[in-house]
């Protein structure tokens, strides 16, 4: 029987549980140019009906034309292996990006990419039939190409409710859609921080950002739009 690590179903207050997460607040374009303000108004994030909500809207805030929200469980739930499981759905229309990822908790003190990146799902509206996953080290990741990175189709996948899946062990990732296995990503011979910074501790993160370097070009016409998120389950 798998041992709970953590798990949220967000059933509880109208705000996330702060015990769990943290709401940021910003509009730097967060490395990739992105066109959000993230806030912790209402108006952007809340909980209903056991359903977590994350809403972009189309609006003048601060010093963007955008607005959304993301969360982190950084100094406050950090996971090394296991397996994650997350139900969402995601939005649709030109310009959204939702993601749900992690990044290494020694960020702050070697930086990124070498603390590595995780991206359970990521999703860009401009591609609305494909789902990515991928991993990210200081000499693999996106800036180079040469990433580990699945590109899959799934027709009509911001249509409904799904389940992504991901077991972390120290042997390597296992990925899939709706208990359907996808990827592997196995270590193999991939050693030191540089390489495989994967047998370190990670947060989680979960984001709505619009417009940016992959997101694109934004339909001004679909806001607002939701990230609607079921839960978040961790196993061992």
């Amino acid at each position: 029987m798998k041992k709970i690590l953590f798990y949220d179903d967000f059933d509880e207050g109208v705000l996330p549980n702060e015990k769990y997460w943290n709401i940021d607040v910003g509009g730097s374009g967060f490395g990739n140019n992105e066109d959000q303000f993230y806030t912790n108004r209402t108006d952007n994030i809340y909980i209903k009906n056991s359903i977590l909500h994350i809403v972009a809207r189309k609006e003048d805030f601060e010093h963007r034309k955008y607005t959304s929200a993301k969360l982190t469980t950084k100094d406050k739930v950090s996971l090394k292996y296991g397996t994650i499981e997350v139900r969402m759905k995601l939005p649709k229309g030109q310009g959204t990006w939702p993601a749900f990822w992690l990044l290494g908790d020694n960020i702050h003190e070697v930086g990124w990419p070498t603390c590595g990146e995780i991206d359970l799902m990521e999703y860009v509206g401009k591609e609305p039939d494909t789902l990515h996953f991928s991993l990210h080290s200081k000499n693999f990741n996106h800036m180079k190409s040469n990433n580990l990175h699945l590109k899959h189709e799934v027709k009509n996948l911001s249509e409904d409710f799904h389940v992504y899946k991901l077991e972390w062990s120290e042997q390597g990732f296992n990925y899939y859609l709706d208990e359907k296995l996808l990827f592997k990503a196995p270590k193999e011979q991939k050693t030191g921080l540089n390489n495989w910074p994967f047998d370190e501790s990670f947060f989680m993160i979960i984001n709505l950002a619009i417009g940016g370097n992959w997101g694109g070009k934004i339909d001004d016409s679909i806001f607002p739009v939701e990230f609607l998120i079921d839960y978040v389950k961790v196993t061992t």
